[in-house]
């Protein structure tokens, strides 16, 4: 099997790189023009890197000529909810230009290539307490320019696959995380502070956001497993939660990561990491991803919490931190 993976330089990228190595799969990742390359440089060999502009359509035409994948996973997004506040037009363009251009040359190509187009559960927006767990079937209430994005993505995924016949299978994958994530994210944020206020290199205070609201994190570990699964197990067209199906407090993960520190640590709110809107509550139902995969999360929160702050234990030691 061939893979082609957007945005193979970012986060969940490298992971889904590795996952489908180990499955035996041939590997091309498509990175932006003079993108860093840093995070998937152990690959080197293994892994086929492409330079691609996705907002171009006929440089995304030569990619996937070239590629000749079997599968696609698009993973490539301006994924940053803050972001997306100060540059909403910048993030609708990064986040629908790509997904267009890719259904075009999958069409124009005659490809029957799968495609993972890869949502989020910022699209569902404004969730009220009686809709919880989050089911595929709730209303999309978007509060985001970032969500937004996700939403036109998404349903551009439904398009493609109901009108032309393309087999693009669409997921919502809630919040995750694991090492290697960026600290614009809260809890690599944690992380990295209590990292280097174990070093010394800051004061024993942990600057946090709003701690009252409750999320559903999954290990990006198990992510990457559930998008492989559904290559071969998915429905076209059709839309999965990709979740853990628990919520936590976030200031519960913030007590936990502080019983791991090295040292004592305060906890003060920074007026700056507050979002303009946040739910309270946000906790999904991956019933249907578990019916058509047998796919369950395997890695406990715990575990994803040691494993990232390890992850930036040994960063800040590192002499390129």
């Amino acid at each position: 099997m061939r893979v082609l993976i957007t945005g193979v330089a970012g986060f969940v990228g490298p992971y889904m790189a590795e996952h489908a190595l180990a499955q035996g799969a041939e590997v091309v990742g498509a990175t932006r023009w003079h993108g860093g390359r840093n995070s998937v440089a152990h690959l080197a060999g293994p892994l086929t890197l492409v330079e691609c502009d996705l907002r171009d359509a006929g440089s995304v035409l030569r990619l996937v000529e070239r590629a000749r994948p079997d599968a696609v996973i698009h993973l490539a997004a301006q994924s940053s909810v803050p972001a997306s506040w100060d540059a909403p037009r910048e993030t609708l363009a990064s986040n629908v230009d790509p997904l267009i251009n890719l259904g075009e040359a999958l069409r124009l190509l005659r490809s029957d290539a799968t495609l993972i187009n890869v949502g989020s559960s910022e699209e569902y927006g404004l969730v009220r307490e009686n809709e919880l767990p989050v089911r595929e079937e709730n209303p999309l209430r978007p509060q985001n320019p970032y969500a937004v994005s996700k939403v036109a993505q998404d349903l551009l995924g439904y398009q493609y696959a109901v009108v032309y016949g393309l087999r693009i299978i669409r997921t919502r994958a809630f919040n995750h995380t694991g090492p290697r994530q960026s600290d614009a994210f809260a809890i690599p944020s944690f992380a990295r502070q209590l990292a280097e206020i174990e070093r010394g290199k800051r004061p024993p205070v942990l600057s946090v956001g709003n701690l009252e609201a409750s999320r559903d994190f999954t290990d990006v570990r198990d992510i990457v497993r559930a998008y492989w699964l559904l290559l071969a197990n998915g429905l076209a067209g059709e839309v999965y939660n990709v979740c853990s199906g628990q919520a936590h407090r976030m200031r519960d993960i913030a007590e936990r990561l502080l019983a791991l520190a090295r040292t004592r640590v305060e906890l003060r709110a920074d007026p700056r990491r507050m979002r303009p809107s946040d739910l309270p509550a946000m906790r999904g139902d991956h019933t249907r991803l578990t019916a058509a995969t047998g796919w369950q999360p395997l890695i406990p929160l715990d575990q994803t919490l040691q494993d990232t702050l390890d992850y930036w234990r040994k960063r800040v030691l590192s002499t390129e931190y």
